[in-house]
């Protein structure tokens, strides 16, 4: 088994094939499809997880520099409480579920059953290295498929903690690790899987979903995109600039439902910059660099296009960065032109464009015009406005009042719309994505009704059209 591991650790092309076609010898033979064999594999992983949280924290610290605490918030705790919610509902979810009958169909019973797809493909990106490897490697494993992982070669301490969890938890004919950078992801979308779920950039997503079309393999994409921020006058601002700080700059940015920009309205415009400055001071102290608890950049080339960004508005809090540990402060950017280069991609790092706006209606009116964003959050009191943007926008999910807490929960599907993403997990939504529900019939043989048979006649015609009105 180790000898393998090896091998795939340089990305052999002949070793991803061998890989790919062992994990579907052992899903063939049913080595995964028993819900004693699913439950125990998650049981494992979830012991596993405990016993290497100092591991994962430290890899999450050396690649992105993350407090203990913000990783087991937004990365670690998550991961445990999808455990718990797949081991505590799994087996009924995975239950053959009774529907009705049509009378036409008169003797028969019908139902659905959920079945494994088979060997699924899970592609992470570098901003949550250890919470989106997991998340949809639990669901992948609760519907009992078998999983190859491929990590971001980004974060390399976390892809190598993740190799050794995995290691430690399963053969891998059911679950791999493959190590390795953009070689070794188009050495694995050559293959035939049977499901690919893909976490990452629109760029890289397109790429993907050309490629699963090859084999008409169905795939989940989790992508990005700009989400906006609406601040109304009736909004409590305090509250507005405490929890848009908090979601803007987790992770110093770097997160896929991060706030992209903030619409303001003018007359509370420098009330809420007022606010949001108290918030970040409160946050992270006077010196925002010398704060241990605040992340860094992925690398050096995403610093280097971020610090090109803050070019496009004027700085009002902010600005600092220090390069020789890739951390830029928390950016508050004004005077920003909607055709600016900070306005014409994904942020994705600490910089947060505060655009103010006098009519509501011309915000919606430019959120529309763009592609749909992954999330939407607004600022309001006002039940009416409220239910105008519910009413007028499209997005993946969103807050009222709040910032990026809608993904922080089992109890609700995640997912894009449009480039933004397709497909959901989470929860129920996990397992249903990596599950085939078959809906069959099964017919009773003690009676045969003759109105569907040869030869028709007029009076077979009245029977049926009579059962199928």
């Amino acid at each position: 088994m180790q000898g393998l591991w090896k091998k795939l650790e340089k990305g052999n092309p002949m070793e991803i094939k061998e890989l790919v076609q062992r994990q579907r010898a052992y899903y063939q033979k049913g080595n995964t499809r028993s819900l004693i064999k699913r439950k125990q594999a998650l049981q494992r992983l979830q012991a596993c997880i405990k016993r290497n949280e100092t591991a994962i924290h430290e890899a999450l610290y050396e690649d992105l520099h993350k407090a203990t605490m913000e990783s087991y918030m937004s990365e670690t705790g998550m991961v445990l409480a999808e455990l718990r919610m797949q081991l505590r509902h799994f087996e009924q979810w995975a239950k053959p579920k009774k529907v009705r009958t049509p009378l036409a169909q008169f003797p028969a019973k019908s139902f659905q059953s959920a079945e494994p797809y088979g060997v699924v493909l899970i592609m992470a990106p570098w901003n949550y290295p250890f919470q989106l490897c997991m998340e949809p490697l639990i669901g992948a494993l609760a519907a009992g498929n078998t999983v190859i992982l491929k990590p971001s070669a980004y974060a390399k301490a976390c892809s190598a903690v993740l190799a050794k969890i995995l290691r430690e938890c399963f053969e891998e004919e059911y679950v791999a690790v493959v190590e390795g950078g953009r070689k070794e992801n188009n050495e694995l979308l050559e293959q035939r899987f049977d499901y690919i779920f893909f976490t990452g950039g629109v760029t890289v997503g397109k790429m993907v979903m050309e490629k699963a079309s090859l084999y008409l393999t169905p795939i989940t994409l989790e992508l990005g995109g700009k989400s906006p921020c609406i601040v109304d006058e009736s909004a409590d601002l305090r509250i507005a600039a405490r929890r848009i700080a908090f979601g803007k700059f987790l992770n110093a940015g770097q997160t896929c439902v991060a706030v992209d920009h903030v619409f303001v309205h003018s007359s509370i415009r420098q009330a809420f910059l007022a606010y949001l400055q108290q918030e970040l001071q409160s946050f992270f102290g006077e010196d925002v660099l010398a704060n241990p608890h605040y992340p860094a950049i992925i690398n050096k080339k995403h610093f280097t296009r971020l610090r090109q960004l803050m070019q496009s508005g004027d700085i009002c809090i902010g600005g600092q960065l220090r390069e020789e540990t890739l951390q830029i402060a928390p950016t508050v950017l004004e005077n920003v032109s909607l055709t600016s280069a900070i306005m014409q991609e994904e942020i994705f790092g600490p910089l947060l464009p505060i655009l103010p706006y006098d009519d509501l209606d011309e915000v919606i009116t430019f959120i529309q015009a763009q592609e749909r964003p992954l999330a939407l959050y607004l600022f309001t009191s006002r039940k009416a406005v409220e239910q105008h943007i519910l009413h007028t926008l499209s997005f993946g999910g969103g807050c009222i009042n709040d910032t990026i807490i809608h993904l922080a929960t089992s109890q609700m599907g995640f997912g894009g719309v449009g480039q933004s993403g397709m497909g959901s997990y989470h929860g129920y939504e996990s397992f249903k994505t990596f599950s085939h529900f078959r809906s069959i019939v099964k017919k009773a043989t003690w009676l045969d009704l003759p109105m569907r048979y040869h030869p028709y006649t007029k009076t077979k015609e009245t029977i049926v059209r009579m059962f199928l009105r």
